[in-house]
């Protein structure tokens, strides 16, 4: 018993301790290992809004500060953000948005974002099947977005280049 007693005893104080972290010790943070040729695509249809702004775009803007916070260059990012169905009218016009909101007084929040996602590289993109169902021509387009044929076969374009696939 005396033997087992000390063996137990020679094995604990033998074995690393396990200290609990203290509130000085900070965790490791996990950060990106690519740095180069990042692919993206946003499938946006949930018209779903956060900060005054269509959420998809709001959180695009997010990702683009959080790769910039990493030390990952724009030139590095390619990232296309295509629109459809319930969410398409946030690349209208001002004219074309008042007519589809239905107020004369109408202007679209998300001009200034999606050109400030423009000005950084981000390829914004209409469903073209979504633009002509709802009646609207490529004037009523914010200047820069770019007509794609249809949302799915796009994505599914960008899928089989490597592009990762977020839903919005």
């Amino acid at each position: 018993m005396i033997r087992s007693f000390m063996l137990a005893l020679l094995f604990a104080l033998s074995a690393p301790t396990l200290a609990a972290p203290t509130a000085d010790a900070a965790r490791p943070v996990i950060n990106v290992e690519q740095h180069e040729n990042i692919r993206v695509a946003y499938d946006v249809k949930d018209d779903v809004w956060d900060a005054g702004i269509g959420k998809a775009l709001y959180y695009v803007r997010g990702l683009l500060e959080a790769y910039k916070d990493q030390g990952v260059a724009p030139r590095n990012l390619h990232i296309s953000v295509v629109l459809h169905g319930p969410a398409a009218y946030w690349v209208l016009n001002d004219a074309a948005y008042q007519r589809h909101k239905k107020d004369e007084f109408a202007y679209n929040p998300n001009d200034k974002v999606i050109n400030e996602l423009l000005a950084h590289g981000v390829s914004v993109e209409l469903c073209g099947v979504t633009m002509k169902s709802m009646g609207w021509t490529e004037k009523d387009v914010l200047p820069g977005v770019k007509i794609v044929h249809d949302a799915y076969t796009r994505l599914i374009d960008l899928q089989q280049r490597g592009y990762a696939y977020i839903r919005f």
